[in-house]
């Protein structure tokens, strides 16, 4: 077929042009520019890429125009498919209908983890020798990219589990401007067998979802969907994921870690957190399906990184026949994902981290977690608020505690400047509350500034935005190498 993709430069339309691609379809794609990586990313994957929204880039006709879900309806693109009524799709439409199709999705939805983890899920499944497909809104470290076609073979586990997994990451945000749903609605029901991740909900998207009430709404949607043969894997320690859980036909598995306050349900599947105490790993003891499967080991730190893993092991062993003690071993070698607790380096003796944690609970988490790897020297989070929410004081009470772990908190004037100025999260306020270890700064050479001068070796930086953070992440490593 002939595919072309309208914003393509997207991290996951560009996932799609390269599945797309991997299939064998002539790929086409048009964005405003196509920077680094993504741009040398789709060349080098054959990907003939046109800048600009010029609609004379729909020549010669194709098969199939994909749409993305940033792209307006009065984008001069868009208005020339429905002119001469080309078949159009959004992305997430796309990969229902050409990828999931056949295969048995595993999705991974909530507001927490998604990423982390769809990449394990996928981890396992691939160590396991079922060659999933896969569709991720990061890079994990230890496959080729965030997304593959996989295999489309029967490969039916030694329980008889369902043939041919395909990861995805399912997010709640909507799918394009004349499909006002989340796009994971989109891949629920794809198969009659679908395994779904329920790993959090607390409300976030508020862009879209102006009120906690309709974001819950999106999960229970989501959840009512689940074909009755399928499996829902959810977290237990969540009142609206246990609430919604009651609305599901299937059967539901409940995951939760030693402690948590789990309502009236009982845990399958229960985590017991093994103290790092500066420890390189992380351990816990797992017990699942009335079995203990002894001390595992994750090199991901961090209680939230745990309940990851755990969801994802459930899923895979009880959705897809995966072997347990082959999952426990493979587990203790999966790496991480690319901006989750990624270590950029260690300049002047000095650990320097960057993660995507926006969301206070994945603030608290985060920096928990590193607070509990590295014992000593001061922990120095610099936070970007930066995503639609997080530039919104709908959580500046919560972001208080959020910081706790750390000794020193830096932050940078809000990424976006289209909030009015009423609903604005107060760093100024914010830093006031905590107390003289926060500061925040007007721009983002003075936090550079701040901490080439006032960080000691031992000591460990947090760089938390999910955006380019304007480019602090390379020039605080070569800053610090020369100091």
């Amino acid at each position: 077929m002939k595919i072309h993709l309208v914003g393509v430069a997207g991290t996951g339309m560009g996932a799609l042009a390269m599945l797309f691609r991997e299939r064998g379809d002539e790929v086409s794609g048009s964005d405003v520019s196509f920077d680094p990586p993504i741009g040398p990313a789709l060349e080098a994957a054959g990907i003939r890429t046109m800048k600009g929204y010029d609609p004379a880039h729909l020549e010669p006709r194709p098969d199939v125009v994909v749409i993305g879900n940033a792209i307006r309806r009065d984008n001069p693109m868009a208005l020339r498919a429905s002119e001469e009524q080309l078949a159009f799709v959004s992305m997430s439409g796309a990969l229902r209908e050409y990828f999931l199709k056949g295969r048995t999705p595993l999705l991974v939805a909530g507001t927490h983890g998604k990423t982390t983890t769809s990449s394990i899920a996928a981890y396992l499944l691939h160590a396991a020798g079922l060659e999933p497909g896969y569709f991720i809104g990061g890079l994990p470290k230890d496959l080729p990219s965030g997304a593959a076609l996989g295999s489309t073979k029967r490969k039916i586990g030694a329980s008889g589990a369902p043939p041919s997994p395909f990861v995805v990451e399912a997010d709640e945000y909507d799918a394009a401007y004349w499909n006002k749903q989340p796009k994971f609605f989109d891949y629920v029901g794809a198969s009659d067998r679908d395994v779904v991740i329920l790993t959090s909900i607390e409300h976030d998207h508020i862009d879209i979802y102006d009120s906690e009430e309709k974001y819950v709404a999106a999960f229970r949607g989501l959840v009512e969907r689940i074909p009755p043969q399928g499996l829902l894997v959810a977290d237990a320690s969540y009142p609206a994921v246990r609430e919604l859980a009651k609305h599901a036909k299937c059967e539901v598995r409940f995951y939760a870690l030693e402690g948590d306050d789990v309502g009236d349900v009982t845990p399958t599947w229960q985590g017991a957190l093994v103290p790092m105490n500066g420890a390189a790993t992380q351990k816990f003891d797992l017990f699942g399906a009335g079995s203990s499967f002894g001390r595992l080991e994750l090199a991901v730190p961090g209680a939230h990184n745990v309940r990851n893993a755990i969801a994802a092991f459930a899923a895979v062993t009880e959705g897809f026949g995966v072997d347990t003690l082959l999952a426990r071993r493979a587990l203790a070698q999966f790496s991480g994902v690319r901006r989750r607790q990624d270590l950029l380096g260690a300049p002047a003796g000095i650990s320097v981290y960057d993660d995507f944690a926006h969301h206070p609970t994945a603030v608290r988490e985060t920096l928990s977690a590193l607070r509990a790897k590295h014992k000593d020297g001061k922990l120095i989070a610099v936070f970007e608020p930066r995503s639609a929410t997080a530039c919104r004081s709908i959580h500046q009470t919560e972001y208080v505690r959020a910081f706790d772990a750390a000794d020193k908190i830096l932050f940078a004037p809000l990424g976006r400047t289209n909030i009015p100025e009423a609903e604005r999260l107060d760093t100024d306020r914010l830093a006031k509350e905590i107390g003289d270890r926060a500061l925040a700064k007007a721009t983002v050479d003075e936090i550079l500034e701040d901490l080439v001068r006032d960080a000691k070796p031992g000591d460990v930086i947090a760089l938390l935005s999910n955006g380019a953070f304007g480019g602090i992440h390379g020039k605080l490593l070569a800053r610090l190498a020369q100091r």
